[in-house]
């Protein structure tokens, strides 16, 4: 295939790698942009093949269906980071423009490169270290201090794949807990709050930062986030610094999740980066001029981005399992936004849909 021509038209097909909630508002805002959208996902009945003009189902390393998906689309890009890296090569060997990029795939699939290309790029993280054995995890807690917090290096979120190590002596058994694994080991955190930035990169070079939300999570879970954060210049400054060199370091296209400690003295850590949308940048769709959805098909499709000015003060909060049975009592609600998923069955700790609690800055 040859390179689409950039910026796409409107009426051009955009693939989409996944069929969730993530994939789901950005095929809606791919819509309203007049982009039609092909969803490859591996369940027949999923949110965002929902709101597809077409779906292939399939695993993400079928050939076969890939190949299908490049013969659709002008260009592809993903809703989460745990699509096979192996399969966005193959796209790219095939000659389909993938954005954002493979680079940022590996490095956020991996935990240990993911904070070594961090401080290699100016953007600082606890301290880290990795172990492939029970050895290995013992001696990285030794050296980086209890209590430490064990993750496995691939896979794992919303808290899934990670373990607190509260002394020495657990390090071994923690390892063994999470699967014997590759792992990596972080120093505890003694921070003030948890902060994120949504940021995005246009092919052009061009970035657009959106304001610092301040985010709370219960059982390692996301449970609500509240934005524009209360935040000085010296803290936002420092914010937009981070962001820009990360995404220069990546040479990066699209949006970006990017998830900080706030510490005593006013410096931010990074946690981690997400390559693609962010739960914690769902405020945007109520509370911003362009929301991170649409900015990122933008980006992807080489057009101009757009303004990340809030022009409100959103309460975002996930609604969990049964709580989007509410769905009534939040849409009477003047103040509230309700943004549900369409998925088919609850179960406690699913993100079944979230609401934007909408004042005045």
């Amino acid at each position: 295939m040859s390179p689409p021509a950039l910026p796409l038209e409107p009426g051009s097909t955009i693939g989409i790698l996944g069929g969730g909630q993530l994939g789901r508002m950005l095929a809606l805002a791919a819509a309203r942009l007049g982009f039609d959208v092909v969803v490859l996902e591996q369940k027949a009945d999923s949110p965002a093949g929902r709101a597809a003009c077409r779906l292939i189902v399939a695993d993400y390393g079928d050939e076969a269906a890939l190949a299908q998906l490049a013969g659709l689309t002008n260009l592809v890009t993903y809703e989460f980071e745990n699509v096979p890296s192996a399969s966005v090569a193959w796209l790219a060997a095939h000659g389909v423009e993938v954005a954002p990029g493979s680079r940022a795939l590996a490095v956020a699939q991996d935990r240990f490169e993911e904070k070594t290309f961090l401080n290699a790029n100016g953007a600082p993280t606890v301290a880290f270290a990795k172990a492939d054995t029970a050895q290995e995890a013992a001696d990285a807690v030794a050296q980086i201090g209890a209590p430490a917090l064990m993750k496995t290096r691939r896979e794992g979120y919303d808290g899934k794949g990670q373990r607190w190590v509260e002394h020495a002596a657990g390090a071994v058994s923690a390892f063994e807990a999470l699967g014997g694994v590759p792992v990596i080991v972080e120093a505890a955190a003694s921070f003030v709050r948890e902060l994120s930035v949504i940021a995005a990169r246009g092919r052009d070079g061009a970035t657009a930062i959106y304001p610092l939300a301040e985010n709370h999570h219960e059982n390692g879970i996301l449970r609500r986030s509240i934005a524009p954060a209360h935040a000085d210049a010296a803290l936002n400054d420092q914010a937009e610094r981070i962001a820009a060199r990360v995404l220069a370091g990546l040479d990066y296209v699209g949006v970006i999740g990017i998830e900080l400690f706030e510490m005593e003295r006013g410096q931010l850590l990074v946690n981690e980066i997400a390559p693609r949308v962010h739960n914690t940048g769902h405020w945007t769709e109520d509370g911003c001029e362009v929301d991170q959805f649409e900015q990122h098909i933008r980006a992807v499709a080489g057009w101009p981005l757009g303004p990340t000015r809030a022009i409100a003060r959103v309460e975002m909060v996930n609604l969990l399992g049964e709580e989007a049975e509410a769905w009534a009592k939040f849409a009477a609600e003047p103040e509230t936004r309700l943004h549900l998923y369409g998925k088919r069955g609850s179960r406690p700790g699913r993100k079944m849909g979230h609401i934007n609690r909408v004042r005045p800055l």
